[in-house]
């Protein structure tokens, strides 16, 4: 539920709902999200598309600046579905030679119109709520597909267990999806960090970069999270939710490459480039000093 929904079943205000929502979560009674609070745990039904093109819009938007400046003129990437994977779409649109593979037709209809770039469907059985391609048909065309980068988004990503979603069918095609990448890059608002769903997509060893946002302040499970991410080699970039910087450009964690060598620890890191108009990011060690 959202704080003002909260505040107007209690009749209070927002302000004593964000505070009471902040005791409860302390307690474990309840997980808090950007706007509001869910069951705790993260084990509940997954929301369709319209609930969640409306949370952390801001965020969403200065992650897919960023992540739009790790793609190249030329690649042949992979993005699977979301929102935030969406609004990726809608930045590479103006990348020239590039070869999108995809099951999300919300990411495809972003790219319909643009005449530099090929996009190639899955096939697949539709999933209604959130415009996705699944099933055998899906992985089955993924077969024998090699690609430089892999874009995904999910419900959750935690240290311990890397990326999740609550369907088990979006699940299997995400894996799939990473199968064909030599680099896995996440897209997480920090709203998701901490948070553990039900399906694993991309276990942490195999996830080379993490793109998001600047958690709150106050959001010390989103800080220690990413942390913990930073310990176990993946490279985190991190926007501001206007899409500034999140401060000068710093030393990165070595990426973790499923099949490639790559930089190891004490080496110099390969540096990040965003692409011409889009926001400058930074490369956070994230390690305290």
């Amino acid at each position: 539920m959202s704080l003002r929904e909260l505040a107007r079943v209690v009749q209070t205000s927002e302000v004593t709902v964000r505070r009471d929502v902040r005791a409860l979560e302390a307690e474990g009674l309840l997980d808090r999200r950007h706007g509001g609070a869910v069951l705790p745990g993260g084990f509940t039904r997954e929301s369709g598309f319209p609930q969640k093109s409306h949370l952390a819009t801001a965020e969403k938007t200065a992650i897919a600046d960023l992540a739009a400046g790790l793609v190249e003129e030329g690649e042949a990437i992979v993005v699977g579905a979301g929102t935030t994977t969406q609004e990726l779409a809608r930045r590479l649109a103006r990348v020239p030679g590039l070869t999108v593979v995809t099951n999300s037709l919300l990411v495809a209809q972003a790219l319909a119109h643009a005449n530099r770039v090929e996009v190639v469907m899955t096939g697949g059985t539709l999933r209604g709520s959130n415009y996705a391609l699944v099933g055998s048909g899906a992985e089955q065309s993924l077969q024998g597909l090699r690609v430089s980068k892999a874009f995904l988004s999910g419900s959750g990503l935690t240290a311990e267990r890397g990326l999740s979603t609550s369907n088990m069918l979006s699940s299997s095609v995400d894996r799939a999806l990473v199968q064909a990448a030599a680099e896995v890059v996440v897209l997480a608002d920090h709203t998701k960090l901490g948070t553990d769903t039900m399906f694993q997509t991309v276990p942490t060893e195999l996830i080379t970069r993490l793109v998001t946002d600047d958690p709150p302040p106050h959001d010390d499970r989103a800080a220690t999270e990413l942390q913990a991410l930073a310990d176990q080699g993946v490279q985190i970039v991190v926007a501001g939710a206007n899409g500034a910087a999140g401060g000068e450009p710093g030393p990165a964690a070595a990426p973790r490459q499923r099949g490639l060598p790559g930089p190891r620890r004490g080496h110099p890191p390969a540096t990040l480039r965003p692409a011409a108009g889009h926001g400058e990011g930074r490369v956070a060690d994230l390690r305290r000093r």
